[in-house]
Order: C-alpha cells, then structure tokens, then sequence
C-alpha cells in the first residue's frame, strides 16, 4: 500500500525534485544564489538551476568538504550559496567543514542533503542519510528543515533563501502524497496543524507526515481521535505547538525516518521534558542501520508504518 492510500491523499513528486524546480525558478528573484555541487548535480536537481544559470553554478567533483568550503568562501563573498549532494556525504563527510567553514562563523549557507533516509532503497546503508539531523541540530545557528511534500518543499526552498544565516534542508528521493496544495502554508520554526483530536498528538516530519495521516484515520475508525502536526522545523522547534499538544491532548507519539538518537523525537523530548511531562512513544528507524531494498518494504522492515503509529498511540494511551 502506498504512503497516504489511506488517507485518500494524491500522490505527488519527490521534495528533492520540488526543490530543484523551485531553485531553478526562483534563481532570477536572487541574483546572488549560486550552487556548489559534489558532482551529484543530476541527482539533488541542482542540475536545473545550473542549466538556466551556468555561469552561477559550480561543480567541484566528489570532494564534499572541499565543496563546503568552497560555499563558505563564496558566502563570505556575499553570494547565497546553495551546496548539495546525498545527505550522507555532506552531512557525514563534510561535518568539520561545515562546523568551522559555516556555522561557527554563521556563514549564509544553504545546505540540501537530498536522499535522506532508508527510503532510498536499494542503494544501501553507505548512501543513507540516517543520522543527518542530529548532526545538523547539533550545530549552532544552522535551521534544520524536512518538508513532508513537493508543495511544502517549494515552500521551504523560498524560506532559506530568504534566512538570513546556514540551514540545512532534508530531502526526498521517492514520490510522497501531496499532503498540501500549492498554497501550502510555511514558516520557520512554525508547526502546522493537518488533523485534530483529542486523544493523542501525532508530531511528524518528512514522508512520515503522511503516514502518520494514514495512522489518524486508522485510529479514527475505532473512535480514537488525534492531533497530527507537521513539524517540518526540528531547529528552531515550535516549541508553542509542543506544548500544547501536550496540554491538551496529554499524550504524544513522534514519527520520524531517521536515527532513534538525536533526531525530532529528542528534541521533543526535550520540550516535554522540560515544560510540560507526559506519555510519549516514537516511531523511528531504531538504533541501527538499514540495508539494502526497495522503499516500501524497507520502510515496512523497519516499522516506519501507519500500523506502527496506530500501535504507538495505543500504548502510549494505556500508560
């Protein structure tokens, strides 16, 4: 079954194809966007940007800390460059880079890790970005920032280069429902409110907002209703719609693909924790690595499924 079959959602595009449309287009409004890419270009979709704008764009070759520091050199020069490549290579190769190159000097750097998480399929653990987001949250100033779909991703696309500073954007290589329309409301740092009830809070990101939707409408048939929230920034973190989850629906379970460790079911934690205790549950990829499958069946593996949400939300409401 696919990702918001349940749900009666549409399915739509990849977010790392809505982000290379949406740099693409967006690259006349920002003249001083440029992109520096570690030879991967056809794949994270900068391809697009560099085909309309070839004297903005630079390929420096599978060398992503060299890359990293290439687009701290140029932001240094007053350009908004854009860097990417798989999440893994430039999160996990360039870490030290990014440290001292971009973030210590809060340099305004955009950084797209395309191919996020086990749903990459059958390329394997070497090229899944799994640990991505606790590296990037780790780091001062840099916004972290995983859309749910291609409307939201376009929307995100537009708010980093408009922030003023590093952000780190996670992106998909799969086709994901389209869980907005065109219109698709985005803030930094800013939850948005896709269901609601009383019973439990769902609080989710990337493709798991849609599966989580799946799971709201699965409980919704034994009578169980939930709060669903897309907290498409993990750094800063609507800490507001955090707690009043909690207030009000007492309960919360976070669905993440990515790590068990460090990733948004932490830094919730740490909001609850500190403000306003109550039952929680995760749904994650564990304390392991994938392997190599297609999406789906990786996904069914490792539990990232409506079903596993449903049966999160159970038992944190028999607790």
């Amino acid at each position: 079954m696919n990702i918001g079959e349940i749900s009666g959602l549409k399915l739509g595009k990849a977010t790392r194809d809505a982000f290379g449309m949406a740099l693409k287009e967006l690259g006349g409004e920002f003249p001083a966007v440029v992109t520096v890419d570690g030879d991967v270009g056809n794949s994270t979709r900068t391809e697009w940007f560099a085909k309309a704008f070839p004297d903005r764009a630079f390929n420096v070759g599978i060398a992503e800390s060299n890359m990293v520091g290439v687009a701290g050199g140029l932001a240094a020069a007053g350009k908004i460059p854009v860097v990417s490549s798989f999440a893994c290579f430039l999160i996990c190769n360039a870490f030290d880079q990014i440290r001292m190159s971009v973030a210590y000097p809060k340099m305004n750097v955009k950084m797209v890790g395309s191919h996020a998480g086990i749903s990459i399929g059958e390329d394997g653990a070497s090229q899944m970005g799994i640990e991505d987001v606790a590296l990037s949250t780790a780091l001062p100033h840099v916004v972290t920032i995983v859309p749910a779909d291609a409307n939201s991703a376009r929307k995100a696309t537009r708010a980093m280069l408009e922030h003023n500073g590093p952000v780190y954007l996670r992106c998909g290589r799969i086709e994901v429902p389209e869980v907005y329309g065109a219109d698709a409301p985005f803030t930094i740092g800013k939850a948005n409110t896709l269901n609601d009830g009383k019973d439990a809070t769902i609080i989710a990101n990337g493709l798991m907002v849609g599966i989580a939707l799946d799971a709201a409408a699965l409980l919704a048939k034994e009578g169980i209703t939930v709060r669903v929230l897309d907290m498409h920034t993990v750094k800063p973190v609507d800490e507001e719609a955090i707690v009043a989850a909690a207030k009000e629906t007492g309960r919360i379970v976070v669905a993440e693909e990515h790590l068990m460790a460090g990733g948004l079911g932490s830094v919730v934690a740490s909001v609850v924790a500190r403000t306003t205790p109550v039952p929680m549950e995760y749904v994650n990829v564990g304390d392991t690595y994938g392997e190599s499958g297609d999406p789906m069946g990786l996904l069914e593996k490792y539990g990232l499924t409506a079903e596993a949400i449903v049966g999160a939300v159970k038992k944190v409401r028999s607790r």
